[in-house]
Formats: structure tokens, sequence, C-alpha cells
């Protein structure tokens, strides 16, 4: 008997380059949370000053080390931000999607960028330069002060996943990871009910996300995916029973 196919449930993504319209740049602007205080006018004038770009999967936005010339804005697709060590193994690894902000801490500085970007789909973004950002904060305290929020919520969840690594089991780690990446990436997936991650997600990304090891993630996905919490395959998680795996934290 020949056994059937498994389905991989992937909705289709950002395949080719496109450009970015004035309205469209004014309407990604407007949902970005940092630049709510802006008027529709301030807004505009903004929105001239950045350069529409799009990189294709693979490519490095920006790679740790060079100087922080630009802040950029995603618009569409889907990046990974990261932190090498001097072995080349990835740490401090985050997912960003629309509408997220890239470069603009480091910007505030004016020094180099502290990690890479690399786009995992084709990947649309604005780009400011960062002297041009700065202006901008300083010509609206309002933006600094969100910007400043954006740097404390940064800094809380950073203690609270050493914490976390400190006195939580693995399977925990990466059970609250996934609630995470669900909250922020996931769509309604079939059967009803279900979250739908889709993302790239290696073990060694969910390693490097919750600080452990590759082999301690395979075995901690595998308990998951045994007791119907979730299922995964190359390019997507599958959130089958999120109370079961809230109760996994």
């Amino acid at each position: 008997m020949t056994a059937a196919r498994r389905t991989v449930p992937l909705r289709s993504t950002c395949s080719q380059p496109h450009p970015c319209p004035s309205a469209m740049r004014l309407a990604i602007l407007g949902q970005i949370p940092i630049f709510q205080d802006l008027s529709a006018a301030e807004l505009a004038v903004l929105a001239e000053r950045m350069l529409s770009l799009s990189w294709a999967p693979g490519d490095a936005l920006f790679t740790a080390g060079e100087p922080s010339t630009h802040v950029f804005v995603l618009a569409a697709g889907q990046a990974k931000a990261f932190r090498s060590t001097l072995a080349g193994q990835a740490t401090s690894l985050d997912f960003l999607g629309p509408g997220d902000v890239l470069g603009g801490l480091t910007a505030l500085d004016a020094g180099h960028y502290a990690e890479t970007a690399v786009a995992l789909v084709t990947t649309c973004a604005l780009r400011l330069e960062v002297r041009a950002f700065r202006e901008l904060l300083l010509a609206h305290p309002p933006v600094a002060l969100r910007v400043l929020d954006d740097v404390t919520d940064r800094l809380h969840r950073a203690r609270s996943m050493e914490a976390e690594q400190a006195s939580v089991t693995v399977i925990t780690r990466v059970a609250s990871t996934l609630l995470r990446l669900a909250d922020k990436f996931g769509v309604p997936g079939e059967p009803a009910g279900t979250t739908l991650i889709q993302l790239p997600l290696t073990r060694a990304d969910l390693a490097a996300m919750t600080g452990t090891s590759a082999e301690s993630v395979s075995r901690s996905m595998s308990g998951l995916r045994r007791d119907g919490l979730i299922d995964s395959g190359r390019r997507w998680t599958a959130v089958l029973d999120r109370p079961g795996l809230v109760a996994a934290k």
C-alpha cells in the first residue's frame, strides 16, 4: 500500500521584488507603533525620505560589524536577526515581519550594527538614513519616547529569557518560544482552532532562541508532537492545542 503524502499547509508569499508607491509607504508607516504620533503630513514627508528596496531569500539587509548607516522598516516578507559567536553559532536570534524596525537601536549611537539581518523570503523594506532618523527623534519627542519604550521592552525580554533559561526546563522554553511566535506570525490553520506559524524555523534557530542545543530542541519538539500539541514541517510549525502548549510552559 502506498503511504498517503503528507500535506504541507503553506500559503503563498511575496516571491518577486516589487515597487512601493507613496500610498503604500504611507499605509505601512501609519501602522508602525513608533510613528503613531505623527500627522499624515509628517508621515508623507518621512515617506519621501525613504527608499524602497527588496532582498532575495538568504540576502543580508545588513551585517554585524558594518557601520550603522540606515534604519529599515519591513514592508513585506520575513527576516531574522542574530548575533554570532566566534565559532559561527547564532545567538540572540529573533524573527521579524511587516512593521518591524531593524537597525534603529544601533543607529542611536551612530556606531556599527551589532547583529546580522537576513531575508527569509523575498523581503521588501523602507530604508532611512541614520542622520534622518536622528533628526526625526529630535523633532518629534513622542517618537523618541516610543523608541525608548521599545528599548526598555527588549531589555526586559532579554532579562526574562536569561532568568527563564536558568530556572525552567528546555521543553518549557521551547513551548514559550512557539507561543510567542504564534502570537506574532500565526494565522488560522486547518483544522479550525489551530494556528499555523509559517516560518522556516530550524532546530538551530530554536536552540539560539532558547539558549540550549539543537539536540535538546529536537527531543522537546518530538515530545510536544507526540503529545499532539504541535506539528511541523520544513518551513512551518502548527500549534494544534494552544491550552496544552500553555500548560507545557
